[in-house]
């Protein structure tokens, strides 16, 4: 170029250059400022929602006014006054005569209760005595007379039919009126099972269920057993003292049998009784 043909020319150009980019550069740092968007003109008030305050922290929401505040108080106040006055009117003597009075009449109610209860319950053991010891006579009075017709006639011991049966010297028809024609034992309450004694203090058997005959033996079984209140046998231990035989397959159908007897229901008995039931087991039957 014919402009920076010498080295004077190139100097200045080169001076110039620098000159213009630290003029651009200086507007950017040291340029006139302003205001984006430009500042308002007049006088600031202070954010607020009363007429008068107090203290140094500016609130960033709301302020109830003086005036609610001290209606509310005035309220509040008043009610606490109310409740005051309510209490001062209830005597603390008062109120322990109400709390004994509730809780004397809360214990009577109970006793009444447990007195209702346990004479229904009383009620209750004494109807099934009743009605086991009336199912009892009835099955007495039918196994009568059905030994009535079985044997000829049979009314009392002053009968007219012939014959008899026992094992002593003397003349008769040896055994109870009430028993089985068929059992070779003669004495006790009347046994099931190849015979036997039900002995339970004055309490009698409802159900006398015999026991399974399945054995090669015989012999006496003596069974000790214990007994509820409701006449259920909750134990039974086959060939204590005074049993002939105790081969397991005797003891064992013994003591079914022996469960599953049912006594008469007795209130006042122990809740346990104990008692005894024997069994005569013959191979001869």
């Amino acid at each position: 170029m014919s402009f920076l043909d010498t080295k004077h020319k190139r100097k200045s150009a080169l001076l110039t250059t620098l000159i213009m980019i630290l003029l651009i550069v200086s507007l950017f740092f040291v340029g006139l400022k302003y205001i984006d968007p430009p500042e308002e003109y007049g006088i600031a008030v202070n954010f607020g929602t009363s007429d008068v305050g107090s203290g140094n922290i500016q609130p960033t929401e709301p302020l109830k006014s003086i005036s609610e505040e001290i209606v509310e108080q005035e309220q509040q106040e008043a009610q606490e006054e109310q409740v005051q006055e309510a209490i001062t009117e209830t005597s603390p003597t008062t109120s322990k005569e109400v709390l004994t009075q509730n809780t004397e009449d809360a214990l009577v109610i109970k006793k009444q209760n447990e007195a209702k209860k346990k004479a229904e319950e009383e009620a209750k053991l004494e109807k099934e005595r009743k009605e086991a010891i009336a199912k009892q006579k009835a099955e007495e009075e039918a196994k009568k007379k059905n030994l009535d017709a079985l044997i000829g006639g049979i009314k009392d011991a002053n009968g007219k039919a012939t014959g008899g049966e026992g094992n002593d010297n003397a003349a008769g028809d040896k055994g109870k009126i009430t028993g089985d024609p068929n059992a070779s034992g003669y004495y006790g309450s009347g046994g099931s099972g190849s015979g036997g004694d039900y002995q339970l203090g004055n309490r009698k058997p409802l159900s006398r269920p015999k026991p399974d005959y399945i054995c090669n033996e015989e012999g006496l079984v003596i069974v000790s057993i214990e007994v509820d209140v409701n006449g259920k046998v909750i134990k039974a231990t086959p060939g204590v003292k005074g049993s002939t035989n105790t081969a397991s397959c005797l003891l064992t159908q013994a003591k079914e049998a022996a469960l599953k007897t049912k006594w008469e229901p007795d209130a006042k008995a122990p809740s346990k009784q104990v008692g005894i039931i024997k069994y005569r087991f013959s191979l001869s039957q």
